[in-house]
C-alpha cells in the first residue's frame, strides 16, 4: 500500500471536515504548518509539521515528523539529534539539474523526503527513483490532484512511496485512499468443467487490445453473467497463419462481463480507448492495463458451458474459431473449438451481483 500524506495547510474552512473524512479512510498523515492542527489527531494518523518559509517552534510536540527546507531550518540529521523524539525530513523543490540532484542525494540518504516537481514532466521523478532504489527512506510526491497521484504511484512500475495531496474540499482524501490501493491484487481462481459448447449464430465479438503485452498465461476473465467468467487467452501464443499479437485478447460477444479497476465489471462493448481492464494471469494475479483500441466485428459465435465444483453454473460466448483460446489448469492454453465436456479451464466467481457493474446484495437472476 503506497502512502498518502493530505495536506491541510490551505483548507481554510473545509478543515475540520476534510480532517474527519482522512481519519475516517485512514490516511497515513495529516501535514499542517500549525501545530495546534496537530494536536487533536488521533495516534492512528501521522502528524507531519511543514512550516514552510517559517522558522520552527520551540518546541516540536505533538508532531511526529517535521519536514524542513535545510537552507532555512537546518540539516535534517542535526535537528534529530538536537529533537530525539521528533523524526525530520527534507523539503526539495526541484527546477534545474541541480535541485535534482539534490533530491536524488535525499532520496538516498534521508529517511523522509518531501518532493516537488515544478515542471509537469515525470522524467526527473524517475531520475530520482532510479536513483533511490535499494535505499531504506522513504520518497513523498506533491500531486496537485489524485488522478497525478495514479500516475505518480506508477512510475517506473512501483512508483513513489507515498504522495502529499492539498485537500481543498471533502471526497479527495476517498479518491486519494482508492488511488493508493495496489493494481496486484489475487484473484480467486477456481477449476471449472466443460459441461457442453455449441454453435450460437452469428453476432458481435470484441477483441481488447491493450497497450501493454500479456504474459504467456495472461489474459482477461469473462462471462455472459456477472457471477462467473473464464479466464480468456491473449493472442501471446503462435499462430500458424498470422503474427502473434500479445497486446490483444479474443475476448468474447459484445455483451459479456469483463472486471475492471476497483471491482467494477464492464462489457466488453463499453471498453473504450483510454479505459482499464484487468488482466490476470492463471495464479490469479492481477494488473490494471490501459485499453487502446477495442475491435467489435460480427464473426460465427461459440457458445460455452461450465459448472464449478461448487454448482455454479457458468457461460461464455466467443468467436468460433480455433485459434481463439482459453487457460486452463497450470495456464495450459486451450483452443476453444477443442474444448468437450469434461475439459478443465480456468475462472473466477464473483461473490456479488452487479448494478451498473458495481457489486451488490440483490436478489438477481441470469440465465
Amino acid at each position: 500500500m503506497k502512502l498518502c500524506w493530505l495536506d491541510i495547510r490551505d483548507a481554510d474552512g473545509a478543515k475540520q471536515a476534510i480532517v474527519e473524512e482522512a481519519v475516517h479512510q485512514r490516511v497515513d498523515a495529516i501535514v499542517a504548518a500549525e501545530l495546534a492542527d496537530l494536536e487533536p489527531l488521533p495516534p492512528t494518523v501521522k502528524k507531519v509539521l511543514f512550516p514552510k518559509n517559517q522558522p520552527l517552534p520551540e518546541k516540536l510536540a505533538p508532531a511526529d515528523l517535521v519536514i524542513v527546507d535545510p537552507a532555512l531550518h537546518g540539516e535534517p540529521a542535526e535537528l534529530a539529534h538536537r529533537h530525539p523524539d521528533v523524526e525530520f525530513g527534507r523539503y526539495v523543490e526541484i527546477t534545474d539539474a541541480a535541485s535534482l540532484d539534490d533530491a536524488c542525494r535525499a532520496a538516498r540518504l534521508d529517511k523522509w523526503s518531501l518532493l516537488y516537481f515544478r515542471d509537469p514532466t515525470k522524467i526527473p521523478l524517475e531520475i530520482v527513483l532510479a536513483a533511490a532504489a535499494g535505499a531504506d527512506g522513504s520518497t513523498i510526491t506533491q500531486v496537485a490532484d489524485v488522478e497525478e497521484a495514479r500516475i505518480v504511484f506508477g512510475v517506473l512500475e512501483h512508483g513513489s512511496d507515498g504522495v502529499m495531496l492539498a485537500s481543498r474540499a471533502p471526497g479527495e482524501a476517498t479518491g486519494l485512499k482508492a488511488a493508493a490501493v495496489s493494481e496486484t491484487a489475487e484473484l480467486p481462481l477456481v477449476e471449472l468443467e466443460i459441461t457442453g459448447i455449441r454453435r450460437a449464430g452469428m453476432g458481435e465479438r470484441a477483441c481488447v487490445d491493450t497497450c501493454t503485452n500479456f504474459g504467456l498465461d495472461e489474459g482477461i476473465l469473462v462471462g455472459s453473467h456477472s457471477t462467473g467468467m473464464i479466464l480468456c487467452c491473449s493472442e501471446t501464443h503462435p499462430l500458424p497463419y498470422m503474427p502473434t499479437r500479445p497486446f490483444r485478447v479474443n475476448a468474447g460477444a459484445l455483451h459479456s462481463y469483463t472486471l475492471s479497476a476497483e471491482g467494477r465489471t464492464n462489457y466488453l462493448s463499453e471498453l473504450v480507448a483510454g479505459g482499464r481492464v484487468l488482466a490476470v494471469d492463471a495464479k490469479g494475479r492481477s494488473r490494471v492495463v490501459t485499453v487502446g483500441r477495442v475491435k467489435i466485428e460480427t464473426r460465427p459465435l461459440l457458445a460455452i458451458d461450465a459448472v464449478s465444483a461448487s454448482g455454479v453454473s457458468v457461460n461464455l460466448i466467443v468467436q468460433d474459431d480455433w485459434h481463439v483460446r482459453v487457460l486452463g489448469p497450470g495456464g495450459t492454453v486451450l483452443n476453444v473449438t477443442d474444448l468437450t465436456a469434461g475439459t478443465k479451464v480456468l475462472g473466477h466467481l464473483p461473490v456479488k451481483q452487479r448494478h451498473v457493474g458495481y457489486p451488490i446484495d440483490e436478489f438477481c437472476i441470469e440465465k
